[in-house]
């Protein structure tokens, strides 16, 4: 998965948007404000980090070395993913898990302004 590629998968989720609130260079993709992913797109190695359950955290660290406690982030949450050592059709699962997490822990009302068109 290239960076572009990457980008536009964050961007395609309802209501997602890309924001720079650290430096130019870091990506953060959120919905109704709350982050979901974060890359820095120019990097080599491409990473990004994104959320998820605790106990998902530890059996994909534990399975792939490509998967790692999140870097600057909550390290029972977030997991840094070196997108380069997984298949690209894993990553996008990933993204959208993290994705799914955030809308899941929004109030019933912003959740449900997702829903329409």
């Amino acid at each position: 998965m290239t960076p572009a590629e990457l980008r536009a998968f964050c961007l395609s989720f309802n209501a997602a948007v890309e924001e720079f609130p650290f430096n130019p260079e870091t990506s953060v993709f959120k919905v109704l404000g709350k982050m979901f992913a974060l890359s820095a797109l120019d990097a080599t190695p491409l990473s990004v980090n994104l959320k998820c359950d605790p106990e998902e955290a530890l059996r994909l660290r534990a399975e792939h070395p490509a998967i790692v406690p999140g870097w600057h982030m909550n390290k029972r949450h977030w997991n840094t993913v070196t997108v380069a050592g997984l298949p690209d059709r894993m990553v996008r699962e990933l993204v959208e898990d993290s994705y799914d997490l955030v809308v899941a822990g929004l109030p019933r009302a912003e959740r449900l302004r997702l829903d329409r068109p």
